[in-house]
């Protein structure tokens, strides 16, 4: 069913000031599609508009659910897993504050700047050194994403570090293989860290006994306690590579003796 009549989407409301939105005001506002909002009104993700005569009006309770809708797709939720939180939120079930420690414990990730090409220009890019096995198993991995002829590599930084490498002489298929290790490194000690913290600091009882104060002292903590983890990797990666590197070094010297 449409929201608006033919002829009233995308015309200037006159709102009556802020909180008032046409469909299309709310979906600019909002930075997505009208064909997207629809869609998560069909779902049940957005409540409907209020209707005066033929024209139906948004609020700013629609845009901020909105935007929780699109915060929550960019974390990797599905539209079927929003609709259970969004569910559990309305009954009370403390969405917000877990949403709260959740960016509270992912914060200031490094975004990354998706790099898209032909799989012609990938090919050009990388010549024979790179092999369609190579780019099946890149998008398997999760560092690729193939759609048609259309290939995005998930981050600039990335793509441009492994064309280093391969220019260098090291075989996609290796760098592929070192970066499946350091994936499957980097989410057993997330799983470890994370681990730690839901046992020992939030408890068995989760977050529904927990006070407002205690909420916000939680989140405080990770807050506090999530750049630390990622420095003492940092650090111990950075022993690890100095010792190797020096063993490396002392074995080929020896040989040239």
């Amino acid at each position: 069913m449409r929201d608006d009549v033919d002829g009233v989407d995308g015309e200037a409301g006159d709102g009556n000031g802020p909180g008032r939105y046409r469909r299309e005001e709310l979906a600019q506002a909002a930075g997505v599609k009208v064909r997207n909002l629809r869609y998560y009104q069909e779902r049940g993700l957005l409540p409907p508009p209020r209707r005066e005569g033929r024209i139906a009006w948004y609020s700013d309770d629609h845009l901020t659910r909105l935007r929780l809708i699109s915060d929550l797709l960019g974390r990797g939720y599905t539209v079927n897993g929003i609709g259970e939180l969004l569910h559990a939120w309305e009954a009370g079930g403390g969405l917000s504050q877990l949403l709260g420690l959740e960016r509270a414990m992912t914060g200031d990730r490094v975004e990354e700047e998706p790099v898209t090409m032909t799989l012609a220009e990938l090919a050009e890019l990388f010549g024979p050194a790179a092999t369609a096995e190579d780019t099946r198993r890149a998008a398997r991995l999760g560092y690729v994403r193939i759609d048609g002829d259309l290939v995005t590599h998930r981050s600039r930084r990335l793509l441009e570090a492994t064309l280093t490498l391969v220019r260098q002489g090291v075989p996609l298929a290796e760098i592929l293989d070192a970066g499946d290790l350091v994936r499957m490194q980097a989410a057993a000690l997330a799983d470890r860290f994370v681990g730690l913290f839901r046992r020992h600091v939030i408890g068995p009882d989760g977050l529904e006994h927990l006070s407002a104060v205690q909420l916000d002292h939680i989140s405080g903590t990770a807050a506090a306690l999530r750049p630390v983890a990622g420095e003492v990797v940092a650090a111990e990666f950075a022993r690890a590579m100095a010792r190797r590197v020096e063993a490396e070094v002392a074995e080929l010297l020896g040989r040239e003796r």
